[in-house]
């Protein structure tokens, strides 16, 4: 069976639905064999390929064989760059280029430390990101590691997936970075601990609240954003949420709430950066009391 991926597929609501459609392609029909063919794309951001990687392995584990093929040269190069694919080529790509991603990792719930490595040293390192204190860069990195940790714990997942990429369009230059789980979803949870039933979008509104978590015992809860929260509020990036039915996503700030057709069997988090921002960040502590950052 052929699945011809779309001719764009952005960081957007139609993007994730066309993930959400394609997961249910590969295990609503009893093929054996999957061919997922670029052949009509000519825009696909390459973050994006964490979902792709995710959604091929829930495939796989039932012994699905799916293969990617008929991709085109300006795509397949993004995608040698960041490991998602190998190819043995001679081809010299452009230095340039390979400073603009952030290479596609599998992850098991137990490698804290490569995670916080990964992200210190392939995200935060990077010399377009907006200028910060090193102080502040462990306190991002820390915020975004609560996403792996709450993939793990809440999600009980096998494996995260992570992928970014520098994009530059007309509208600005944004750095995406996109971790997923195919493990419990937002909804689910909350839905447990609160013993409601809560839509997807009122689950992730509820837990996109500080403070809110269904962690218990001693372990820190909630999807621990309130710092990267705050740098992409001022950094004027977004944050996007994607868990069973709900669509979430803060930008400009503006809160975006939609709903799928279909649920989506894991939880989807893309943290948007502003590369254009020319501001210098610091802690709260770092300087005055009457400064955020």
């Amino acid at each position: 069976m052929k699945i011809k991926i779309p001719q764009k597929v952005k960081s957007d609501f139609t993007g994730y639905q066309f993930f959400i459609e394609l997961y249910y392609q590969l295990h609503s029909c009893n093929d054996k064999q999957y061919l997922i063919s670029f052949e009509n794309t000519n825009v696909f951001e390459a973050n994006l390929v964490s979902i792709l990687r995710a959604i091929n392995d829930t495939g796989r584990e039932q012994d699905k064989d799916i293969n990617i093929g008929n991709i085109r040269n300006e795509i397949k190069d993004i995608l040698i760059l960041n490991s998602f694919i190998e190819e043995n080529t001679n081809q010299m790509l452009d230095s340039d280029s390979k400073g603009t991603v952030i290479p596609f990792r599998k992850f098991t719930p137990y490698m804290d430390i490569e995670f916080m490595d990964y992200v210190a040293d392939e995200m935060l390192s990077k010399p377009d990101f907006p200028k910060h204190t090193k102080m502040l860069r462990k306190k991002i990195n820390t915020s975004i590691f609560e996403l792996f940790e709450n993939a793990r714990t809440h999600g009980h997942c096998r494996y995260i997936y992570t992928c970014g990429q520098i994009i530059k369009d007309e509208e600005n230059t944004r750095l995406d970075f996109t971790i997923v789980d195919m493990g419990k979803s937002i909804k689910t949870n909350v839905n447990n601990y609160l013993q409601k039933s809560l839509s997807g979008i009122e689950a992730i509104d509820w837990a996109m609240k500080s403070g809110h978590t269904t962690k218990t015992g001693t372990v820190s809860g909630g999807l621990g954003f309130d710092i990267i929260f705050e740098f992409i509020k001022l950094n004027k990036g977004k944050i996007q949420i994607v868990s069973s039915d709900g669509y979430w996503e803060y930008y400009n700030n503006d809160i975006t709430r939609k709903e799928f057709e279909k649920p989506f069997p894991g939880t989807i988090a893309n943290i948007e950066v502003n590369l254009d921002d020319q501001k210098r960040y610091k802690l709260k502590e770092e300087i005055s009391l009457e400064d955020i950052f």
